[in-house]
């Protein structure tokens, strides 16, 4: 299995590595395209991920995951937050820019265009990453299925509202505590006017409905952080998707940071295994 790790690939709209894995079987047979985006607080190497990973690539698939380059972390150290300012100044638009570098990346390097498939690319998303790569998938024409694992239906549901909300505006800032880091992780208020001024690209319902290509809702029962509810959501705007309640399942797909077992959990396993299927099904 080849493996390339933390592939320092620049931004071109924000002037920031998009640190990057690709994990393929190196075959000189052209595979589907999958990238993969993490969540809040999240990264490329969070939990299991990076188990998921090969398990893609061992069923003959191009395997990309990134980290968002305002995720917080940093060429030399992608795991945890050591750049709390980067996260601080993050913005969707920012996550979809830097997205769009990774998909134009894949499919004009000269290195993997005898591994790559670029008419079939998949895009997976967790959590808010789900939220991310519906919208993606929405704009842009490559893109050819769609997965979200937990992924978010409404962007704008998650701000605060009335004395919060003007308690933000007047401070400029807010923290909200890391309970594994112990780190104050600060939220700009310029990320709530970014996205105001974007709220008709990032309304996530209008993407949805937009959709024409294959999509697949995996959603966990006992997810507590995404409700069922808005993986309903997101089938009713979109009711060619697919959906799958996953009994039982937690918000982070059973997995925890740091995972040290050699194997998947069993959620996690499962939630891989039916996003397989999804890929090379015709």
């Amino acid at each position: 299995m080849q493996k390339k790790l933390n592939i320092p690939v620049r931004s071109t709209s924000h002037n920031k590595p998009i640190v990057t894995d690709v994990i393929y079987l190196k075959n000189n047979a052209k595979k589907p395209i999958v990238i993969f985006c993490h969540g809040y607080k999240g990264y490329k190497d969070w939990g299991a991920w990076n188990l998921a990973a090969e398990a893609f690539a061992e069923n003959n698939l191009f395997f990309v995951k990134f980290n968002f380059s305002h995720n917080g972390g940093t060429l030399e150290n992608p795991i945890d937050f050591p750049d709390l300012e980067a996260f601080g100044n993050n913005t969707f638009i920012k996550e979809l820019d830097d997205l769009e570098n990774i998909i134009d990346w894949i499919t004009a390097n000269p290195d993997f265009k005898n591994e790559i498939d670029v008419e079939n690319i998949t895009l997976i998303g967790h959590s808010r990453g789900g939220g991310i790569v519906s919208l993606k998938a929405s704009e842009n024409n490559k893109i050819t299925k769609l997965i979200t694992w937990a992924g978010v239906s409404d962007f704008g549901a998650r701000f605060p509202e009335g004395e919060l909300l003007e308690e933000w505006k007047k401070l400029g800032i807010s923290h909200i505590l890391n309970t594994r880091t112990k780190q104050k992780m600060p939220h700009l208020y310029q990320f709530y006017e970014n996205f105001k001024e974007n709220e008709a690209r990032l309304t996530i319902k209008k993407a949805v409905e937009n959709l024409n290509i294959s999509h697949l809702i995996v959603q966990g029962e006992n997810d507590e952080v995404v409700l069922p509810a808005e993986a309903k959501n997101l089938h009713l705007w979109n009711p060619k998707s697919e959906l799958v309640i996953v009994e039982g399942m937690n918000h982070p797909l059973g997995c925890t940071q740091p995972w040290e077992g050699p194997k998947m959990p069993f959620h996690l396993e499962k939630v891989v295994k039916k996003s397989i299927d999804f890929i090379l099904k015709k």
